[in-house]
């Protein structure tokens, strides 16, 4: 089979197929050999800090940037031979605003949805749904400019989704939203999924959005550093741990070591203990301490997280810039992005 027949294959098979996806820039390379492969249907994520590269992929796998080496289809279409074929088939959301404002948010959703080849009827059904489900029904007729940071990027979810894209690229979603906000863009893109087996493709650092995610790629420095399942990442990370309080923590201590063979570490919260399988293994560490007659006071799972995941491939933590949720960004600046 020849190497383009392989390709080929692989783009009837995935919604997303990429292969060695590089972008460089002078003195610096953004993007590093990046492959992807994402089904149909699938919910997929790249999480990683502002800088990895997400946003430059992005761009690529949407053909508003040229690879400077590698390939992709997206939606069957060759993002370096077909990028028409391929921007009418996605929608995205930009990181950085991308909507008119001058023109109200009704305005900018119908413009929207008739460049895109929708009816009349069909614009004005879409954009009453979406800005019913992004909280913005009441500021409809409102000019964008009034609108704060927040509330802007609901419109711009509400845009990205106007004509139901086979593959949805959202980069960093859902910034500025409130969780209540956020909790509904996650509901409908659950049902886009389920009704519709649109392809979503998110870029996030919020690490309770890639547990919202079927599979996730890890990016660091352009580079995919690890890939899978949110829970097996996190399996692969280490074991569980578990957090104890007892009456006497010395004596628990030594009960642990001595009974279990484990390896407490002591806190100003109690004992720490690094055990496989943690769910099997509370009933069994509280046997041990009450069969010496130590009081517990308090237990607690601790399972590994996405941002342990991350500091076990990269070395650091995984920050959370940004406003805090439940408050409104400031509006963001003109343009696609930082070349990340």
């Amino acid at each position: 089979m020849t190497e383009a027949a392989h390709r080929a294959g692989h783009a009837d098979r995935y919604a997303i197929c990429a292969h060695g996806l590089t972008k460089r820039y002078p003195g610096t390379e953004a993007v590093r050999g990046v492959d992807l492969h994402v089904r149909p249907g699938e919910t997929f994520a790249f999480l990683g800090p502002n800088g990895a590269g997400k946003s430059t992929t992005i761009a690529m796998l949407c053909a508003l940037a040229r690879p400077s080496s590698g390939q992709a289809t997206v939606a069957g279409a060759d993002i370096r031979t077909q990028p028409q074929q391929v921007r009418r088939g996605v929608g995205l959301l930009f990181q950085h605003s991308a909507v008119d404002p001058d023109l109200s948010l009704e305005r900018n959703l119908h413009l929207h949805a008739r460049l895109y080849g929708l009816s009349r009827a069909r614009c004005r059904s879409r954009s009453a749904t979406l800005l019913d489900l992004t909280g913005l029904t009441e500021r409809r007729r409102d000019r964008v400019r009034t609108l704060s940071g927040g509330l802007r990027r609901r419109l711009e979810i509400a845009r990205a989704l106007l004509h139901e894209p086979g593959v949805l690229f959202l980069d960093e979603p859902t910034v500025g939203l409130d969780p209540h906000a956020r909790a509904q863009i996650w509901d409908h893109l659950a049902r886009l999924r389920a009704e519709h087996r649109t392809t979503v493709f998110v870029t996030t650092h919020y690490l309770d959005e890639a547990e919202h995610c079927d599979r996730i790629a890890i990016l660091d420095r352009g580079r995919v550093v690890a890939r899978g399942t949110p829970a097996a990442l996190k399996a692969a990370v280490g074991d569980d741990r578990v957090r104890v309080r007892t009456g006497d923590d010395a004596a628990a201590a030594t009960a642990l070591r001595h009974d279990l063979a484990l390896r407490p570490t002591a806190g100003p919260d109690g004992l720490t203990v690094a055990v496989a399988a943690g769910p099997q293994q509370v009933p069994r560490l509280c046997a041990a301490l009450a069969a010496r007659g130590i009081p517990v006071h308090a237990i607690t799972l601790v399972e590994p997280t996405l941002d342990d995941v991350f500091f076990h491939h990269t070395g650091r933590r995984i920050t959370r810039p940004g406003p805090l949720l439940g408050h409104d960004a400031p509006a963001p600046g003109p343009g696609f992005g930082d070349r990340r």
